[in-house]
């Protein structure tokens, strides 16, 4: 369940199966899915959906509680991924940024370097991890069901799933896509050493300013879909300079998976991030 919108539910499914979750988050997810609304609140504001006869002080606690929950699962998750030299990236952006057609480019671009996995989420369907399966690496969907975020839980036992099917990396990546959302996968820690925002040129420059939580979160911008810069009127240099009135130091990349623009500048990256994780692993 996240803070804000009370999505969740205990419909999230791993490979098909449901997740196993914590007592205390059936409770608080059954509290948010009664819809009950403070009066004089709107959606989004703390307290906006929970239980009759709760005050803005027990809604604060729950919302307390879910975090310190993630945060120790993402604490677990780190240290794993860490002990393994695995370096893992959590890719957010709105629906539509080309995350998936990223992801499997970089698979193939990657072939041959070092172990990689992805795990994929979605609300529904297999169908990206079906793609990232194709382009020759092992992935695990997760479904989210009602929810719109992945959560530290949530990939916990994906890398248990990746570790029961010998396919969790070593000394190598992995790749978390998560759901197209830029404001509740912000406040949630996956245990990953990075946030990677994507913004497609086929988007607004003014994404930064409307959702600054997740541009704050994020270590790096790719801009992507360059190839169709030439038919938009997407000013790319305005979208970097709002990010940067976000968070002023935020690495920019500019890429393409069409044309291979700024390919070579992302796999340098990773390829850094990766030694950086196996010099602390070993």
């Amino acid at each position: 369940m996240c803070t804000t919108c009370g999505c969740g539910g205990g419909e999230a499914t791993i490979e098909g199966r449901a997740l196993l979750m914590p007592r205390n988050k059936k409770r608080i997810s059954s509290v948010a899915q009664s819809g009950y609304r403070l009066p004089g609140r709107d959606h989004g504001s703390l307290g906006a959906v929970h239980a009759p006869d709760m005050t803005a002080e027990r809604v604060l606690r729950i919302e307390e509680d879910i975090l310190a929950d993630n945060a120790a699962q993402a604490a677990e998750n780190r240290s794993r991924m860490v002990a393994r030299g695995l370096f893992a990236l959590n890719f957010v952006s709105s629906p539509g940024s080309g995350k998936t057609t990223l992801l499997v480019d970089t698979v193939s671009r990657w072939a041959g370097r070092t172990q990689l996995a992805v795990v994929e989420g979605d609300q529904q369907t297999a169908n990206d991890a079906e793609r990232i399966r194709a382009a020759g690496a092992p992935a695990v969907q997760i479904n989210t069901g009602k929810g719109c975020h992945l959560d530290a839980r949530m990939v916990g036992q994906a890398l248990d799933q990746l570790a029961s099917e010998q396919h969790l990396p070593q000394n190598g990546l992995l790749l978390i896509e998560n759901v197209g959302n830029l404001v509740c996968p912000a406040a949630f820690d996956l245990g990953e050493a990075h946030k990677v925002v994507i913004l497609s040129v086929t988007e607004g420059e003014d994404k930064p300013l409307k959702y600054p939580d997740m541009f704050r979160a994020a270590d790096l911008l790719l801009v992507s879909k360059m190839d169709l810069l030439p038919y938009l009127e997407f000013n790319v240099d305005t979208a970097i300079r709002y990010a940067r009135q976000i968070r002023p130091d935020l690495p920019v990349i500019c890429v393409s998976s069409k044309t291979g623009e700024g390919c070579d500048a992302w796999l340098a990256w990773l390829e850094a991030g990766c030694a950086a994780v196996q010099g602390r692993a070993g």
